[in-house]
């Protein structure tokens, strides 16, 4: 019992270090764009700074492949990190009402004096929103699930908590979250402002992290097919 305790409060201290966001685009202003490179700081229980980049194929259902990297502020950098690599599917093309689906693969890291931790999780998505060419707003709701974790204790904790706990890959059996919020921005010829704001509450339905809510302040520079 001991043991699994240890094992869930680890597996939490992981989620309470980063949220996953999807990327976001005003899909009003990309239909002749192929690249999309994005930045953006974000408050997700702890301060931290993003770049990626996006490709648009020109398909029916227009389609967006991306990757992004994710760092904490501090001294630090390479103790905790996050990588996504996915894509989002526009499934209702409306002039202006559009709805899309995102679905992402994540691998996070993340390490204290007590623990370091690896994780492969995944991420999905679902967006409605209202586009226009100068701004749109979306509602977005989603689940992101720790999947299989990698555990190596330190000496410390081996000495000081737990002894001769036990280091090596675990299927959690808690580590997923629930979003909801909304996406908003103001788009130019060649760049977006976003601002996407939101809740989260644990898959139990019953509580939520130390700080349930995340925001984030992004930047997208887009590159039309003629730039090309």
């Amino acid at each position: 019992m001991k043991s699994l305790k240890v094992l869930i409060l680890s597996v939490l201290m992981l989620f309470s270090f980063l949220k996953s966001n999807g990327q976001t685009v005003n899909w009003n202003t990309i239909e002749n764009t192929n690249h999309i490179i994005n930045v953006g700081v974000s408050w997700d229980y702890s301060l931290s700074y993003s770049a990626g980049y996006g490709y648009k194929f020109n398909t029916k259902f227009p389609i967006l492949v991306n990757g992004n990297f994710s760092i904490p502020f501090g001294h630090n950098l390479l103790d905790d990190f996050k990588i996504k690599i996915g894509g989002q599917i526009l499934i209702l093309d409306n002039s202006n009402f559009k709805t899309s689906i995102s679905l992402n693969g994540i691998y996070r890291r993340y390490e204290n004096p007590l623990v370091r931790l690896q994780n492969f999780g995944s991420e999905l998505i679902g967006t409605f929103g209202y586009y226009k060419p100068k701004w749109f707003i979306a509602g977005e709701i989603g689940f992101d699930k720790a999947i299989v974790t990698h555990f190596k204790h330190s000496q410390s904790f081996n000495d000081n908590i737990y002894e001769n706990v036990k280091d090596g890959w675990y299927e959690p059996a808690t580590g997923g979250n629930f979003l909801y919020g909304f996406q908003t921005g103001i788009s130019f010829e060649s760049t977006d402002l976003i601002l996407t704001v939101g809740k989260v509450i644990t898959q139990d339905f019953r509580s939520t992290p130390l700080i349930p809510f995340y925001l984030t302040l992004g930047f997208n520079y887009k590159l039309n097919s003629s730039s090309d």
